[in-house]
């Protein structure tokens, strides 16, 4: 059996090309894969072979936020039925390294998460039209979910655990800095977890356009607008939590000057080395703390998704074949007019 697959060879150079695939082994299912999303790290490693340290050393498949339809069951699993929409949670600890005995698999020192170039092999991922996967990595869905919407589960996902990092948020007044996927979904999970207050800043009208009806009460345009935000700074700061999503410099500094004393700023988005106002995070009593992936969240985020709880549609704003993965990848790069960009698969 064979499958085509999406392969990133080098910056700019994606590819689709076909490989065999296996049948499903004891405790695996085989998915015909039905949507994926592009995100932030796939459009690095297409725009610029990587990230940081992380670089795209051999050919790798991209791709690690997914769903598609049980083609067929591996021996001993039962919980699954042919048909049924899954989305797959790409990440894979290790189970008995000494963070993931503690209770922090997260922090896995050796987690496999799909469609990663930070090991060596690269970890493959789920672009592609038919996969093979351990059933345990199967999150499934009701009927009605769409499965462009199951395809947003690992991004929601991210967002869940963000949120969860800022303690208890009702009746909170909360700020999101950038609002890309990450920072719409992290503006949907605030307001799920009750903030009463959402503002929402991104340098793009377009960008913006998309926040309220993911939760935001108020949106501005920090590049249009670039006193909106004085009032907010009034009093030692208004902001009781801050998910900063843009990793932006300016951003970030804004944040220290806009959280109350003894508030939370939560890093969701990453960048490189970059200064910040060391004496408001001192004089206020701040806490600044880092958010990555998730472990819980995801079975959590599947479930909102299916009931929506949490609607992730108003991200979606194109759909692209397997074949025209690289016009894909392009329009995921303007953010004039792309959210989240997704491709979708066909086995026949």
């Amino acid at each position: 059996m064979q499958t085509r697959v999406a392969r990133l060879h080098g910056a700019k150079d994606i590819r689709v090309e076909t490989q065999d695939t296996d049948g499903p082994g004891p405790g695996e299912v085989l998915l015909t894969m039905a949507a994926g999303g592009i995100c932030g790290s796939d459009l690095h490693y297409y725009q610029d072979g990587g990230f940081g340290p992380v670089r795209v050393r051999e050919p790798i498949i991209c791709g690690h936020e997914a769903s598609g339809h049980v083609a067929a069951l591996g021996a001993g699993v039962s919980r699954l039925a042919i048909g049924q929409l899954v989305a797959v949670n790409p990440s894979q600890p290790c189970g008995h390294c000494h963070f993931c005995l503690k209770g922090q698999p997260i922090h896995c020192l050796e987690m496999r998460f799909m469609g990663s170039a930070m090991r060596l092999p690269h970890e493959q991922g789920m672009f592609r039209d038919r996969l093979v996967v351990p059933a345990k990595q199967c999150a499934a869905f009701s009927d009605a979910t769409s499965p462009a919407e199951a395809a947003c589960t690992e991004p929601l996902a991210v967002c869940l655990h963000a949120v969860a990092q800022a303690g208890d948020l009702t009746g909170a007044k909360v700020l999101v800095t950038g609002a890309g996927p990450i920072g719409l979904l992290t503006i949907a999970a605030a307001r799920h977890a009750g903030a009463s207050v959402i503002v929402a800043t991104d340098l793009s009208d377009a960008a913006l356009e998309r926040a309220p009806a993911m939760g935001a009460d108020r949106t501005i345009n920090v590049a249009k607008d670039v006193e909106a935000l004085l009032p907010y700074q009034e009093n030692k700061g208004y902001f009781d939590v801050i998910f900063d999503c843009s990793a932006a410099g300016p951003a970030l500094r804004t944040a220290f000057a806009c959280v109350r004393p003894r508030g939370t700023i939560v890093q969701v988005g990453v960048t490189g080395d970059i200064t910040i106002p060391l004496n408001a995070l001192v004089g206020k009593e701040i806490l600044w703390r880092g958010s990555q992936r998730f472990h819980e969240e995801f079975a959590i985020a599947a479930g909102l998704i299916s009931s929506r709880g949490i609607d992730v549609r108003p991200t979606i704003s194109h759909s692209f074949p397997l074949e025209d993965a690289k016009a894909a990848f392009e329009q995921a790069g303007d953010r004039s007019a792309a959210c989240k960009v997704q491709l979708t698969f066909s086995a026949d």
